[in-house]
């Protein structure tokens, strides 16, 4: 990430779009420094692609700014535009062609050419993991090969910004785990990246920061552990357990980090401060009050914790 005081490769500020009597995107500001990830998280019809369609000036603003790159984005701004790489849910390839010659043609359409558009073709192909299918005809791809190829002639020109979104909907788990494992290299590199998902472990794994987003209003923004300290830092441990519980229910509410206790389909249920800290003390307790513990499970606070707090609902499609 940059330093302290660096300029932000992206910074929207209350941006706002209405579709009749629909407000799609509701105030919404957040900025993304260089070689940082930043995640909008939210359900589908959250205001996630609306928001970007702005950022990238493919959608007139009702209000609000965008200035990618120092530059000011509009509709027409060819400067602003030439500093992002989008990456769209819609697949932008040929499938007559090959991947080389896909990157290729887009390559020329960003007015590349010559041996410095070969060489950054080859460059992308690996970073893609697609540099041994490259001569293949894209019509005989996976789905998913075909999204990694999406994010490659986003990746071509190297912008400043690159904008993904949901990209890996749809996707078998290899090309997944590819595409994200590219997404953590770009941006160790020093690319600013606009992620969006509704895929809570996408945005734990790979976002600095997170804008929790819906009915398109930014609720929450932060790091993970900044977001999750806002619903406590409560565990949720689940002893599985044979034998009369109501004793061991009784004698594990005495525990002073415990703050809920309470039973379900055979299980004791716990809400307490610091599972891995408490846990041993709750065993022994549960166990000397006569109970036969089958099984442990412990259940860290994560974002959907924090989407269901912010939005009474769960993260879902």
């Amino acid at each position: 990430m940059s330093g302290a005081g660096a300029e932000p490769i992206l910074d929207a500020r209350n941006l706002r779009k209405q579709f009749k009597d629909l407000v799609a995107v509701d105030d919404v500001s957040f900025s993304i420094a260089e070689g940082e990830t930043y995640g909008l998280l939210g359900p589908n019809g959250a205001g996630k692609t609306t928001s970007i369609s702005m950022i990238a000036g493919l959608l007139e603003r009702d209000g609000g700014e965008v200035v990618v790159d120092g530059k000011p984005m509009t509709t027409t701004s060819t400067a602003a535009k030439a500093a992002i790489g989008l990456v769209p849910q819609d697949l932008a390839i040929y499938p007559d062609l090959t991947a080389r010659e896909n990157l290729m043609f887009f390559g020329r359409l960003y007015g590349m050419g010559g041996k410095p558009l070969a060489a950054r073709v080859a460059e992308v192909l690996e970073i893609i993991g697609l540099a041994d299918r490259a001569g293949d005809r894209t019509e005989e791809y996976s789905g998913g090969m075909k999204r990694r190829l999406n994010i490659g002639i986003g990746l071509l020109h190297r912008p400043r910004l690159l904008i993904l979104d949901e990209p890996t909907v749809g996707v078998d788990p290899q090309s997944r785990n590819a595409i994200l494992e590219s997404v953590e290299q770009l941006s160790g590199e020093g690319m600013a990246v606009l992620y969006t998902t509704h895929y809570m472990e996408e945005a734990e794994r790979l976002c600095d920061r997170v804008g929790i987003i819906d009915e398109g209003r930014i609720k929450a923004e932060g790091t993970r552990a900044q977001l999750v300290s806002l619903v406590g830092e409560r565990d949720r441990v689940l002893l599985g357990v044979t034998g009369f519980a109501e004793p061991a229910v009784a004698a594990l509410q005495g525990v002073a980090a415990v703050e809920e206790v309470s039973t379900r389909d055979g299980a004791i249920v716990l809400i307490v401060d610091g599972a891995s800290r408490v846990l041993p003390e709750l065993l022994r307790v549960a166990a000397g009050a006569g109970v036969t513990i089958t099984g442990v499970e412990v259940e860290e606070p994560n974002l959907e914790t924090v989407f269901l707090h912010l939005t009474g609902k769960a993260l879902r499609d």
